[in-house]
């Protein structure tokens, strides 16, 4: 590492991926990797501080995710956090125990001694969000606890002189009143980070990273025109100029004039000197998921389409031994980091067909998230309508269409979604995450003129969200929604009611399917 670090060790929990987060947010670089990372390697690593995650197992299980003794003598600062904390306490000879009267969950009041490091600037008493059933009974003599909560008498613990530090909350998450505090505490005072690291360092690292990955290669960057890929797309460029070819492919799925957008910026008029490839596939995508209706089926069926589209071009170019993509940490995060529980395949990640006629699949975005990656997209001069769009599946409008696809319902959902975003820019409306128009498979009735109708609804969903993990729906002033359906009705043909959707995530996901 050419930058100080910290290594985040992943023991499965769904929070995992804020804790490299809150990380960065200090302007520190962090790196999650399986809990199967070989002491070896942490060693070459030489992270500044090492975080056990959470997760859902119980140490003393015969499914316990376990990791070699010798990662507490390596002398690294660590921090445990609820299952990592278990683990602590287990492996230096504590004693952690299953009891239902021991389980917390959501806020929670927590009483803090705050002579321990990890405390010393956290109110004496605050409040921390609480997921454990399994909880810490006792320690070795020479470890100190640090806080207690009514039902867990060991909330927190730590051995300073050992560089051993451990909290059964979660301060990773925005519930924990001041676990941004606790973190940075953590990563600046107790590891010594300098908190250098910023999108630059980024930048100038992976370009020279992937010039040395590539070097004589030639690459295929698939090409989506959203900040992501197109992101990728020219920090490849910036690494191996015209070694790089970009395809974009016209899948039918698009938004509203988005195909020709993509082409106004990357084709042969556009700024980027990349070679670029256009293929208008439509119909073929229609095709192939005429009376499929199943989400992960769609999505399966996209993705081994666009790779069969990417090799076909390969084919024309010659060898090509490297498909670029814009995964994003999210994107590796729903589709499962080492043993994370599996919320959804991606067909960046996962939901790959067997075959890929590729040496490899480069992903120079995988470890960031998306607010980084738009900040990356300025500091390499990517217009700003780009880097600022909302994000987009990689399935496109598939998944935002209930049941089967067809190009009439995609045109349905092209033309009430531009409605949607044309009214909330005009109304300048801020703050919100992603917003979108969906399609639902509910037809009902309805009254237009003096004539009866039997059409379609469209579902407006919009989210605030600091990560994409999770999200609330947001609070549209309600004469915009007003707007907005008027005009939906009245504009896009086969429409007669307009719903708005007002679930978070969870128990939802952001994407309509």
């Amino acid at each position: 590492m050419q930058h100080e670090s910290i290594l985040v060790l992943d023991f499965g929990g769904q929070y995992n991926q804020l804790i490299a987060r809150r990380v960065r947010e200090c302007s520190v670089y962090a790196e999650v990797h399986p809990y199967t990372m070989p002491v070896e390697e942490i060693e070459k690593m030489a992270p500044k501080g090492i975080i056990l995650t959470g997760g859902p197992n119980s140490v003393y299980g015969e499914s316990a995710l376990k990791y070699d003794s010798r990662l507490f003598d390596l002398g690294i600062p660590i921090l445990g956090i609820c299952y990592g904390a278990q683990l602590m306490a287990h492996a230096v000879g504590g004693r952690v125990e299953s009891a239902e009267s021991g389980s917390e969950y959501g806020h929670t009041e927590v009483d803090i001694d705050r002579s321990g490091a990890l405390f010393h600037d956290v109110a004496e008493k605050t409040v921390a969000w609480m997921s454990h059933a399994d909880h810490i009974e006792t320690l070795p003599d020479d470890y100190t606890i640090t806080a207690s909560t009514a039902k867990c008498p060991i909330a927190a613990f730590e051995n300073p002189a050992k560089k051993q530090y451990a909290a059964q909350f979660h301060p990773e998450v925005l519930h924990t009143v001041e676990g941004k505090k606790i973190l940075r505490t953590f990563v600046m005072d107790i590891c010594g980070c300098s908190g250098d690291w910023v999108m630059d360092s980024f930048i100038d690292t992976t370009v020279a990273a992937l010039k040395e990955k590539v070097g004589g290669g030639r690459a295929l960057c698939a090409l989506s025109g959203g900040v992501d890929s197109s992101v990728a797309a020219v920090l490849m460029s910036k690494a191996i100029g015209n070694q790089l070819t970009c395809v974009f492919v016209d899948h039918g799925l698009l938004r509203k004039d988005e195909g020709d957008e993509v082409e106004a910026v990357f084709g042969p008029d556009g700024p980027y000197n990349v070679n670029f490839i256009r293929v208008n596939a439509q119909q073929r995508f229609y095709d192939k998921l005429a009376g499929v209706t199943e989400p992960e089926q769609k999505r399966k069926i996209i993705g081994e389409e666009f790779i069969r589209v990417f090799e076909e071009e390969a084919k024309k170019i010659g060898t090509v031994d490297y498909l670029v993509q814009g995964t994003i940490y999210p994107d590796v995060i729903e589709s499962g980091l080492g043993d994370s529980a599996t919320i959804k395949s991606h067909h960046n990640v996962g939901g790959l067909p067997d075959f890929v006629d590729f040496k490899e699949i480069v992903e120079p975005l995988r470890m960031l998230f998306k607010d980084e990656v738009r900040e990356t997209g300025r500091k390499l001069g990517i217009p700003e309508k780009f880097v600022r769009r909302q994000p987009f599946p990689g399935p496109g409008l598939a998944i935002r269409i209930i049941g089967e696809v067809t190009a009439e319902k995609v045109q349905i959902v092209q033309e009430a979604d531009a409605i949607y975003r044309e009214e909330i820019d005009n109304a300048g409306v801020e703050n919100l995450g992603q917003y979108f128009a969906a399609l639902t498979n509910m037809r009902s009735v309805g009254v237009m003129g003096d004539f009866r109708t039997y059409d379609y609804a469209v579902v407006l969903r919009a989210v605030m969200t600091a990560d994409f993990m999770t999200a609330e729906a947001a609070q549209i002033p309600w004469e915009v929604l007003g707007r907005v359906t008027s005009r939906i009705v009245n504009e896009v043909p086969h429409v007669n009611r307009v719903l708005y959707d007002c679930t978070g995530k969870p128990p939802a996901t952001i994407e309509f399917e």
